[in-house]
């Protein structure tokens, strides 16, 4: 496979660059041809499964004005010629081809990787100079796309007013790159960056998500309240007279502190983080196959395939406790399994990449726990046979 990141290395690329600065690689692919045209974009965008925008810099008056789909021919007819983007997202979930870029990626955990999104554009289409706060990296699949980059911002960086997008006031141009098929951007949070067409053009853009602490909070919180013991009380028994019935004292903190911290453990922030961090991003993403298999025909099954897959927009991660060497927590589409010693080789496999090979699959397989749980997988439709 060749180095997404060109004549530097991952460990570089992560010391140097990652959350630091922006990094412009040169036939990062090189040759690279999209799998998906304009005209099947614009298709997508006509399904109501499909999350899809189309920004226009000027819109009867109102710049940087967002429509959000489903669309349909007679809208894409009414576009101007110019200054106008389409983003479908999440187009790793629908085309393998888009999802199969994502394994030039695997240097960062899987429960960092968002979803693919393409970017449409005649000339002069942009979304606006602006900032985002998740890591990004702008693959120049198709025409010629002009990226400026700019200051670090925050939240006291003046925006517009009169649109609901992030747009800068101000942009302080500290890059200026034409980036032509196969050539790759990388942006780090709150950079400024400013993406204009010059001509039909399509980026796909691959998102690696970071939780808000909000996010965080919240999530993690009402994952504890789910499998809390409702009738655990914070109790006192020592209860003493205080001078004041008004005052909360240290000792009331300190139980209250416990409380919090029974639920802090590895066990429980792996058990909740792990279903968190691979919930599919839609509903639809994960569907039962018409004809499930027995496990009598599973090796059969296996030897008809090229190769399992990961279904489209499916997310798989897995956890090993220090302190329990023999047990491993595995988790796929929102899901948890606790399982033992024999599994972990399988999980390990599974959760190295989209494409699981059959030749170390096939010495992984044993009659059990291991052939049961690949035969959930695909079952479950969180896994597939590719036809060989």
């Amino acid at each position: 496979m060749i180095n997404i990141l060109g004549t530097i290395t991952a460990e570089q690329f992560l010391s140097e660059y990652w959350q630091k600065k922006p990094l412009l690689i040169r036939q990062a692919i090189p040759n690279f041809e999209c799998p998906i045209s304009p005209d099947e974009l614009a298709g997508l965008a006509c399904e109501p499964e499909v999350e899809s925008r189309i920004i226009i810099e000027n819109h009867e008056g109102q710049p940087w004005h967002p429509l959000n789909g489903p669309f349909n021919e007679e809208q894409f007819s009414q576009l101007p010629e110019t200054n106008w983007s389409l983003l479908i997202q999440g187009l790793d979930a629908i085309v393998p081809e888009i999802s199969d870029l994502l394994n030039h990626f695997r240097f960062i955990p899987n429960w960092r990787i968002d979803d693919i999104m393409a970017s449409y554009a005649p000339k002069g289409g942009s979304v606006g100079p602006h900032y985002d706060y998740y890591d990004v990296f702008l693959l120049q699949a198709q025409g010629k796309r002009r990226w400026l980059t700019g200051q670090h911002c925050d939240e006291h960086s003046k925006t517009l007013n009169n649109t609901p997008l992030r747009i800068l006031e101000d942009f302080e141009t500290e890059n200026d790159w034409v980036l032509e098929p196969g050539d790759m951007l990388y942006l780090p949070p709150q950079v400024a960056h400013h993406g204009i067409s010059m001509g039909d053009c399509i980026t796909l853009s691959i998102g690696l998500r970071s939780p808000t602490h909000d996010q965080i909070l919240t999530s993690f919180t009402d994952y504890i309240c789910n499998i809390a013991v409702k009738e655990l009380h914070l109790d006192d028994p020592n209860l003493t007279i205080q001078d004041n019935p008004g005052e909360m004292n240290t000792y009331v903190m300190d139980q209250l502190k416990e409380v919090v911290q029974r639920y802090l453990t590895n066990d429980m922030l792996s058990g909740w983080f792990g279903q968190y961090s691979t919930e599919p991003k839609s509903d639809h993403i994960v569907q039962l196959p018409e004809d499930p298999i027995e496990e009598t025909e599973l090796m059969n099954y296996l030897a008809n395939a090229n190769s399992i897959r990961w279904n489209e927009g499916s997310r798989f991660s897995y956890y090993l406790a220090e302190d329990k060497p023999d047990q491993i927590k595995f988790f796929y589409d929102g899901f948890e399994q606790l399982l033992g010693l024999d599994s972990i080789p399988l999980v390990k496999l599974i959760c190295s990449g989209n494409q699981i090979p059959l030749k170390p699959l096939f010495a992984l397989l044993s009659a059990g726990s291991t052939t049961n749980l690949l035969l959930d997988l695909i079952n479950g439709g969180h896994l597939y046979a590719e036809e060989a």
